[in-house]
C-alpha cells in the first residue's frame, strides 16, 4: 500500500497538460488539517497530502511561516484546495469542518535528548491544540505526531474528555515510523524486496517500548537470534540514528513526514469505506493491561474498527513486552497527570 500510494502520485502528477492532476471527481470531500505545518515534519508532509488525491482541502496551520509554505505548496497539480493559517486567531478556521488533523507541531528532537526532554514544551502544545480541536472539528480523526508520543496520545484523551468529545476510536499515536523502520531494517537484513515486507510493531512509541515483532515478519527469514536482536534495538534507536547523523541540525522529519502521510492516508480510505485497512497505531486499547498500547488496527467509517491482538510471540518478544510495561506506563500517566494539572 505504501509504495504504490507515492507510485500513484508521481503517476498522476505527471499529467501536466491537464488542468486536473486527479482523476479523482468521484472521491469524497475530505478537509485535512496540519498543525505544524511550518516545521520540518510540517513542510514534507505538506506536500505528500498535497499529492493525496483522497485530500480535498488542505488546511495548513502554524504560530508563522504557514503563507509561504501554504503558496509554494498551492502551486502543485493537484486535486486539493490550499488554504494557509498563521496564529492563534486562525487556529479555529484551519480546523473548521477538519475529517482528518495531523498534529506535527512542537520541537524537534537534539543530539543527547530524549523524547522525555521534549516533554513540558510539547505537551503544552498539545494540549492547546486538542483544546481547539475539541472546540471547532471534535468529530476529526485526530493522528498525534508531536513526541513523546506516549505521553502526548494520553493529554489528548484527558482534554476531550473534559470537553465532552472523546471518542477512543478517533484518537491515534502514529507509530508508522517505527514499522516504516522495521520493514528496511529487516528487508536489507533478510535481502527480501522491502515492498512485499510486513512487520507489525507494537508497545509504543520511544525506545525499548517500541517492540518489532520480527517472529511474525513477512516474508519469513531464517535470521539467527543475535541478527534479531540487533534488528529490534536499531528500529528501537532509529531516531537516535538519525538525530546523531544530522549532528544537531534536526530529527527524522523527511521519514516521519512520510510515515505520517502514510498513516493519514489509511485513515482516509477507512472514512471512505475501503475495506480491511489495517495499519499499527497506539490507541485505547485492552491488548494489555495499559490504557493505551501500539498494535495493528483496523480502520473504517468511525475510525478504529477493531483493535487487534498481538498474535503468537518468540520467547524474546515476550520478554520485549514485560521489558517495555513499566516504562510504558510511567509515560502514560505522566501525560495523564500533566493534563490534569
Amino acid at each position: 500500500m505504501r509504495t504504490s500510494m507515492l507510485r500513484t502520485l508521481a503517476c498522476r502528477t505527471s499529467t501536466a497538460g491537464t488542468r486536473r492532476g486527479f482523476a479523482s471527481e468521484s472521491a469524497p470531500d475530505r478537509k485535512v488539517a496540519i498543525l505544524g505545518a511550518a516545521g520540518g515534519i510540517g513542510q514534507p508532509l505538506s506536500l505528500l497530502m498535497k499529492l493525496n488525491p483522497l485530500v480535498s482541502r488542505l488546511a495548513l496551520y502554524d504560530i508563522a511561516g504557514t503563507p509561504g509554505v501554504a503558496a509554494d505548496v498551492s502551486h502543485i497539480n493537484t486535486r486539493s484546495e490550499i488554504l494557509g493559517y498563521a496564529g492563534e486567531e486562525q487556529l479555529g478556521k484551519a480546523l473548521e469542518g477538519a475529517d482528518v488533523v495531523i498534529i506535527p507541531a512542537g520541537v524537534p528532537r537534539k543530539p543527547g535528548m530524549t523524547r522525555d526532554d521534549l516533554f513540558n514544551i510539547n505537551a503544552g502544545i498539545v494540549k492547546s491544540l486538542c483544546t481547539a480541536i475539541a472546540k471547532y472539528c471534535p468529530h476529526a480523526l485526530v493522528n498525534v505526531i508531536s513526541n513523546p508520543v506516549n505521553s502526548t496520545v494520553p493529554i489528548a484523551s484527558e482534554v476531550f474528555k473534559k470537553a465532552g468529545t472523546y471518542d477512543e476510536k478517533r484518537l491515534f499515536g502514529v507509530t508508522t515510523l517505527d514499522v516504516v523502520r522495521a520493514k528496511t531494517f529487516y528487508a536489507g537484513k533478510a535481502k527480501v524486496n522491502v515492498a512485499d515486507v510486513i512487520v507489525p510493531v507494537v508497545g509504543g512509541h520511544a525506545g525499548v517500548t517500541i517492540l518489532p515483532l520480527f517472529s511474525q515478519a513477512t516474508p519469513s527469514a531464517n535470521l539467527s537470534s543475535e541478527e534479531i536482536e540487533a534488528l529490534t534495538k536499531r528500529t528501537q534507536d532509529g531516531g537516535t540514528e538519525v538525530v546523531e547523523a544530522k549532528a544537531g541540525k534536526g530529527s527524522a522529519t523527511l521519514s516521519m513526514a512520510y510515515a505520517g502521510a502514510i498513516f493519514a492516508d489509511a485513515c482516509l480510505k477507512g472514512l471512505n469505506g475501503v475495506p480491511d485497512v489495517v495499519e499499527c497505531s497506539f490507541v485505547q486499547s485492552t491488548v494489555t493491561d495499559l490504557p493505551f498500547f501500539a498494535s495493528k488496527v483496523r480502520l473504517g467509517k468511525n475510525g478504529v474498527e477493531e483493535v487487534l491482538g498481538l498474535g503468537a510471540l518468540s520467547d524474546y518478544e515476550k520478554e520485549g513486552l514485560e521489558a517495555l510495561k513499566p516504562e510504558l506506563k510511567s509515560s502514560i500517566e505522566k501525560g495523564i497527570k500533566f493534563a490534569n494539572a
